[in-house]
C-alpha cells in the first residue's frame, strides 16, 4: 500500500490565494474505519472570520477528474472580494469550501480502492469533521458531480440548494460510453494512460476552447508530478460503473434515483463542447430537476470553469435566490410545487385562445387554393395546395407522429424549405402539442449544427440534404424523411420513417387533446449577428397573439393573399386565413429573388401583400430592369409591400415602391423574440427626415406594444431606468403580448434580457410594470409584465417615434462618451461614391476612435485605406472625429439576412489592419 501525507500547494500558483490553503484531519469511514485521513482543502471562512462578515452558510465544491481544488479558485477570490466590498453595511456572505477528494490534489494518497460509494461517504466524513450543519449548496464538476449529489441525496436537512457543471448521474443500458473514456479503459491502458504516464491528465487540460495557459497547465499538473501521486486518476477512470455488473453501478442509481426528488433550488451551467459529459447527459438532469435554471456556454468545452465566467454566474444565481438558499423550505411554494401550480392554472379554459389551426379546421371542405411553392413545377405550373388538401394532410401527419410516440412537449427539427410541405408539418406538430424547432439554413452549416445539437430534438424531419448533414455531423433525433427513399438510401441516412408512412401508421390513431395557450409550441432561432444563434421559445398563445397583431394592423383578410419573400412569416398564411406563395428564390439567400420572381408570385396568387427581407429588395430593385409590362401590370394589384428583417432607408423603400405603384410601403420593426414591435410607412420616414434626430425611424408601437428606453452610462452599459423620456440614447426594451417567453438553456441570457427595474407610469398615466420576464416554468403573465431589452440602441422622439441607432455591443464608448454607429453611418452613405457603410470603434474601451468602412459604389479592389479624394470627402461628411477611412469590396454581413453589417468583425479588422496587419479582406 502506497500513501503519501497531505500537503500545501505551492504559495506561487496563478490566481491561487495561499491563505485559502488548510489541511485537516479526518476519522475515516466505510473501508477507512478505524483510521485518519488528511485532507487538503480551500476555505474563505477564515478571512471571512476576520472581516467580520457574517456567515450565511456554506457551498461545498467538489473537483472531478482529473482536477483539483484549483478548479473553483476564481469562485474562492471572487466570493471573498464581494464580501469585502460588502463588509462594511454588514452583508452577509456564504462561505467557500473546495475540496480535495482523497488520493486526489494535494489530500493524502491513501493507496486503497475508493469506489464512488465509498468516495460520498468520505465527503460526508469531511463534513462532518468540520461541523458543517448548513445551509449547504452543493457544487460539483465531472465525476466531482456525482460525488456531491451523492452527499446532497444523503442530507436533506442540511442542503439548501445544487449547483452543477458538466456531469452525469446516468448512462443508458447498452449506450457505449464517451469515446475518450472507452480508449482511457481498453485493456492494457488503463494504466499507462493515466497512472504511469500523465497522458489522461494532459488529454483532459486541451478540452477548452481556447489553448490554456501554460502557467495554468503546471498549476493543474501540480499534485500529480508522479506516478505514485497519480493513481487516483486511474481509480476514478475504473470506477465508472459502464454496466449493471460494475461495483458502483448500484451507487451510481441510488444517487440518480434522488436526484429526481431534490426539490430545491438548482443551477447548471454546462459547456456544450464537451466530449465526455454531453448534452445527452444534460437532458437527463434536466428531466430530474426540471425547475433547474439552465445556461449552456456555447463554444464552452469540458473544463468549464476556464471557458466562461461560471464564478460570476454562480454568484449571481446566488444572490437571486437568496432568500430560499438561505432559509431552505421557508418559501411560500417549492420550485416543483411551482411548476405543478404553473400546470394546474393552464389548465384553466381560455375562452379568448384561437390556436393558430383553428382557420383550417373552418376551410376543411374549401377547395380553393391556399398554398403556392413557385419553386417546385410540374405539368400545370407552380405546385398548389387547397385549404381542404392541407387541412387532410395537417391531420394524417398528426395522426402518424402520434403514432410513432410523439407527445406534448417534445421537440421536433425541421430542415425542410418554406413551402407547403413544411407547412403541413408545422401545423401538424402544433395540433399534437410536439414544440416546432425551426433552425434555417440562413445560419450556415456551423450555426446550424449548434442549432440543432443545442436544441436537443426528439425527432428530426428533412429533405435528403438536411438529413445527410444530421447523420454526418451527429444532430440527435429519429429521422423521418419528407420523400419516400429508397431502402439503402433510407438506411444510410439512419431514417426511420418517411412522412408516407407516417400516414399509412396513423390511418386509425386519433388526434390528442388540444395543446394549451401556455404550452411551449416552438423554438426559432435568432440570427447570430451579434454572436451565436439562440433559441427563442414561444408559447402557443404567444404565437397566437403575433397572428392577431399581423391581421389587426394590417388589415388582413381571407382575400388579401401573401407573398412572403422572408421566411418567418411564410407560415402565417394559414394561420391567417389567406391564401400564401413562396417566390421561386433560395429562402436561405435572400439576394436571390428578382423581379420577376416577385411578379410572377403576385400573378399566381393574386396577393395584395408582399413581405420581403432589406437584401431580396436590394436585388428586386437592382433586376426591375427585365420585368415585362405584363409583369409591371401584375405588380400594380399589391396594396400593402413590408419590408421585415431590418430596417432601411427611405430611398431603397420608395425604389421598391416603384415597382408595385399602388402599394403602401411599410418598414416593421422587429426581432426573433418580437417579431413585430412598431411600424411606419413610406411617407413617416420621410416626415420623420426633416426632423433633427440620427438613427433610422421605424415608427410607433403597433396595438398594446410598448417602447421604453434604457440610457446608457459612460461606460456604454444600459444602466439607466426604462423611460419614455423623449431625446435619450439607450437600450430599446419592448414589451408586447406575442413577446417571447424565453430562450431555450440560457438563464444568463433571460436574466440579463428582462432583468428587473422600477415601476414607471408610461404616457397615458397609467402604470407600467418593468419587471423580470416570467419564470419558464410559470403560466404566461398578462400583456405589459413582461419585458425584453433588445440590445439595440437607439432613441424616443417628441411623437413616440422609435429611432433605431445600432446594436449595443456596436456603440463607441470614446472619451467623451457612448456613440451609436447608425447616424454616422447615414451621413457617409450620402457621399456620392460610397454604396454603403459602416462606422465601428478601434482602441481601448472608453478611449475609441471611430473608423468608417466603406463598400463603394464602384468596388474597390482591394481592402485598405481609402484614396485621398474619398476620404476627405467621408470625413466632411459627418460631424463624428474619424481616425481613418477603409474601403473594402464588400461588407461582411449576417448570413440570414444579408442585410446586418458584421461591425464586430470590421472592429477587429480595422484593429489589425491599422496596426500593421495584412490588408486582407475583413
Amino acid at each position: 500500500m502506497v500513501t503519501e501525507a497531505a500537503s500545501h500547494p505551492p504559495a506561487d500558483l496563478p490566481g491561487l490565494d495561499p491563505r485559502f490553503s488548510r489541511v485537516t484531519s479526518v476519522p475515516g469511514s466505510g473501508a477507512d474505519a478505524g483510521l485518519t485521513r488528511d485532507w487538503h482543502y480551500l476555505d474563505t471562512g477564515d478571512e471571512l472570520a476576520q472581516l467580520g462578515v457574517p456567515v450565511i452558510g456554506t457551498i461545498l465544491a467538489v473537483h472531478g477528474n482529473p482536477t483539483w481544488s484549483y478548479y473553483w479558485r476564481e469562485l474562492l477570490t471572487q466570493s471573498l472580494q464581494a464580501a469585502e466590498a460588502g463588509a462594511e453595511s454588514g452583508t452577509p456572505a456564504w462561505r467557500i469550501i473546495a475540496v480535495d477528494q482523497l488520493d486526489m490534489g494535494f489530500s493524502e494518497r491513501t493507496g486503497i480502492h475508493r469506489p464512488l460509494a465509498q468516495r460520498v461517504a468520505d465527503l460526508t466524513a469531511f463534513t462532518d469533521a468540520l461541523s458543517l450543519d448548513g445551509p449547504i449548496i452543493s457544487l460539483g464538476h465531472d465525476w466531482g458531480g456525482v460525488v456531491s449529489l451523492g452527499w446532497a441525496v444523503d442530507h436533506p436537512a442540511q442542503l439548501a440548494g445544487v449547483m452543477l457543471l458538466n456531469t452525469a448521474v446516468h448512462h443508458e443500458a447498452g449506450k457505449p460510453i464517451p469515446a475518450p473514456l472507452r480508449l482511457a479503459r481498453a485493456r492494457g491502458m488503463l494504466a499507462a494512460s493515466t497512472v504511469r504516464t500523465s497522458a489522461f491528465l494532459e488529454t483532459t487540460l486541451a478540452l477548452t476552447s481556447d489553448p490554456l495557459d501554460p502557467a495554468l497547465k503546471d498549476a493543474y499538473r501540480a499534485p500529480y508530478r508522479t506516478a505514485s501521486r497519480r493513481g487516483g486518476i486511474g481509480g476514478f477512470v475504473a470506477d465508472i460503473p459502464v454496466d449493471a455488473r460494475h461495483e458502483s453501478f448500484s451507487e451510481l442509481d441510488r444517487i440518480a434515483t434522488g436526484v429526481a426528488q431534490l426539490d430545491l433550488p438548482a443551477l447548471m451551467l454546462w459547456g456544450p463542447r464537451d466530449p465526455i459529459f454531453s448534452d445527452y447527459y444534460l437532458d437527463d438532469l434536466i428531466e430530474r430537476l426540471p425547475h433547474a435554471n439552465v445556461h449552456r456556454f456555447e463554444g464552452a468545452g469540458h473544463l468549464v470553469t476556464e471557458d466562461t465566467p461560471y464564478a460570476e454566474s454562480i454568484l449571481t444565481w446566488v444572490c437571486d435566490n437568496a432568500a430560499h438558499l438561505a432559509s431552505p423550505g421557508t418559501a411560500s411554494s417549492s420550485p416543483r410545487e411551482a411548476i405543478a401550480a404553473a400546470s394546474d392554472s393552464a389548465e384553466s379554459p381560455d375562452s379568448n385562445f384561437v390556436p393558430l389551426w383553428r382557420k383550417l379546421d373552418e376551410h376543411r371542405d374549401d377547395r380553393a387554393t391556399a398554398v403556392i411553392d413557385m419553386s417546385t413545377r410540374g405539368s400545370r405550373g407552380p405546385l398548389q395546395v387547397s385549404w381542404h388538401q392541407l387541412a387532410e394532410r395537417v391531420n394524417d401527419i398528426a395522426a402518424g407522429l402520434t403514432a410513432i410516440g410523439v407527445h406534448t412537449g417534445q421537440r421536433v427539427s425541421l430542415l425542410v424549405p418554406p413551402g407547403p410541405t413544411l407547412t403541413a408539418v408545422v401545423y401538424a406538430c402544433l395540433r399534437i402539442g410536439a414544440v416546432v424547432v425551426v433552425a434555417d439554413a440562413g445560419l450556415g452549416i456551423k450555426g446550424l449544427t449548434r442549432a440543432v445539437r443545442g436544441s436537443r430534438p426528439d425527432f428530426v424531419i428533412g429533405e435528403a440534404p438536411g438529413l445527410a448533414a444530421a447523420r454526418t455531423l451527429g444532430w440527435p433525433g429519429v429521422r423521418i424523411s419528407t420523400a419516400q427513399l429508397p431502402k439503402v438510401s433510407a438506411v444510410a441516412l439512419g431514417v426511420s420513417y418517411s412522412l408516407r408512412d407516417l400516414i399509412t401508421l396513423g390511418a386509425d390513431t386519433p388526434l390528442p387533446t388540444e395543446p394549451r395557450s401556455a404550452d411551449d409550441a416552438a423554438i426559432l432561432f435568432t440570427s447570430g449577428s451579434t454572436g451565436p444563434a439562440k433559441g427563442v421559445v414561444y408559447r402557443h398563445g404567444q404565437l397566437s397573439a403575433l397572428r392577431d397583431v399581423l391581421a389587426s394592423h394590417f388589415e388582413v383578410t381571407a382575400d388579401t393573399g401573401l407573398v412572403t419573400g422572408f421566411a418567418p412569416f411564410a407560415l402565417l398564411g394559414p394561420a391567417l386565413g389567406t391564401r400564401s406563395v413562396t417566390p421561386d428564390m433560395d429562402v436561405s439567400a435572400p439576394r436571390t429573388l428578382t423581379a420577376r420572381a416577385v411578379a410572377a408570385a403576385v400573378e399566381a396568387s393574386g396577393a395584395s401583400m408582399v413581405f420581403l427581407s432589406p437584401a431580396a429588395i436590394l436585388n428586386v430593385v437592382a433586376t426591375a430592369g427585365d420585368l415585362t409590362p405584363h409583369d409591371r401590370s401584375e405588380l400594380e394589384r399589391v396594396r400593402t409591400f413590408l419590408s421585415t428583417g431590418a430596417p432601411i432607408g427611405a430611398e431603397l423603400l420608395a425604389s421598391a415602391g416603384t415597382i408595385m405603384p399602388n402599394s403602401k410601403a411599410h418598414s416593421p420593426y422587429g426581432m426573433t423574440e418580437c417579431l413585430l414591435v412598431t411600424d411606419i410607412t413610406l411617407d413617416g420616414i420621410r416626415a420623420a427626415a426633416s426632423d433633427a434626430n440620427t438613427g433610422v425611424c421605424v415608427g410607433t408601437p403597433i396595438g398594446e406594444n410598448r417602447i421604453r428606453i434604457s440610457a446608457l452610462d459612460e461606460h456604454g452599459a444600459a444602466t439607466g431606468s426604462p423611460s419614455s423620456q423623449p431625446g435619450i440614447l439607450g437600450e430599446i426594451v419592448v414589451s408586447a403580448p406575442h413577446l417571447k417567453d424565453h430562450y431555450d438553456r440560457l438563464w444568463l441570457t433571460d436574466r440579463e434580457a428582462a432583468r428587473e427595474t422600477s415601476v414607471e407610469a408610461d404616457a397615458a398615466g397609467s402604470a407600467t410594470e418593468y419587471a423580470a420576464a416570467a419564470d419558464a416554468t410559470a403560466a404566461p403573465a398578462a400583456p405589459h409584465t413582461r419585458w425584453h431589452r433588445t440590445g439595440d440602441v437607439g432613441h424616443l422622439d417628441e411623437l413616440g417615434r422609435l429611432w433605431v441607432e445600432g446594436r449595443l455591443p456596436h456603440v463607441i464608448v470614446t472619451a467623451t462618451g457612448p456613440i451609436a454607429p447608425v447616424g454616422a453611418e447615414q451621413d457617409v452613405e450620402g457621399v456620392t461614391a460610397v454604396r454603403r457603410a459602416a462606422v465601428v470603434g478601434v482602441g481601448p474601451h472608453q478611449l475609441r476612435q471611430a473608423v468608417a468602412v466603406v463598400e463603394t459604389i464602384s468596388p474597390t479592389r482591394k481592402p485598405g485605406l481609402a484614396g485621398p479624394e474619398l476620404t476627405s470627402a467621408v470625413r466632411a461628411s459627418t460631424t463624428l472625429p474619424l481616425v481613418a477611412v477603409l474601403a473594402v469590396p464588400e461588407l461582411p454581413t449576417d448570413i440570414r439576412h444579408n442585410s446586418k453589417i458584421d461591425r464586430s468583425r470590421l472592429s477587429k479588422w480595422a484593429e489589425r489592419l491599422l496596426a500593421g496587419g495584412k490588408s486582407t479582406a475583413p
